[in-house]
């Protein structure tokens, strides 16, 4: 067990490690390079965020019914410090556990990882198939439509928006500048026209 703060290979590692599905390493890639963004953003640190974003879903893919829970433990194991486990976990707020999201991190992790797959999707439909010529307002539309990636939890996003103070546009717009720098990994760089 190490001290030392995790690195983010050792987080790829894990990640890698407990999921194959390219759609959940997507969604890890999304989250991390949001996050690192936000990070920016707020003047705290990037590679702190980005690898919490990183592993936030690491049990999801083999242990969805114990999403959260079954992280703590491998994080602890990992000998991850306790405030990454906790970002982590606190992710799960009232889905799965009661941790409520405390810091400016935890708040934005909480915020964007429902948001992103919302982000995605809407990429997904429009013609270019692209993040990269994206606005807010094509997402805001979307937002309107319940039917339009109904797995989405808006309440969830709203909650987090509150929490950060900040407009749901805003936090939009954030996000979508933030996962740009993975379009091609994350497959939403679109069609070269």
């Amino acid at each position: 067990m190490s001290s030392s703060l995790p690195s983010r290979d050792s987080a790829w590692e894990l990640l890698t490690r407990y999921n194959h599905s390219s759609g959940l390493i997507a969604h890890a890639l999304a989250v991390e390079s949001v996050m690192r963004h936000f990070a920016e953003k707020f003047g705290k640190d990037p590679d702190q965020w980005g690898i919490i974003g990183l592993v936030h879903d690491l049990d999801y893919e083999q242990y969805p019914d114990q999403h959260c829970r079954k992280t703590e433990e491998i994080l602890r194991a990992e000998g991850w410090p306790e405030e990454y486990i906790r970002a982590v976990v606190s992710h799960g707020y009232g889905i799965v556990n009661e941790i409520q999201p405390e810091t400016l991190l935890e708040k934005t992790l909480y915020t964007i990882d429902e948001l992103t797959g919302l982000v995605a999707a809407a990429a997904l439909v429009r013609p270019s198939k692209s993040i990269l010529d994206m606005k807010a307002k094509s997402v805001k539309k979307k937002w309107k439509d319940k039917r339009f990636a109904a797995g989405v939890n808006r309440e969830i996003i709203e909650q987090g928006c509150q929490w950060l103070e900040m407009d749901l546009s805003g936090v939009i717009a954030e996000t979508i500048e933030g996962m740009k720098p993975v379009a091609e990994e994350i497959g939403l760089k679109g069609n070269p026209d």
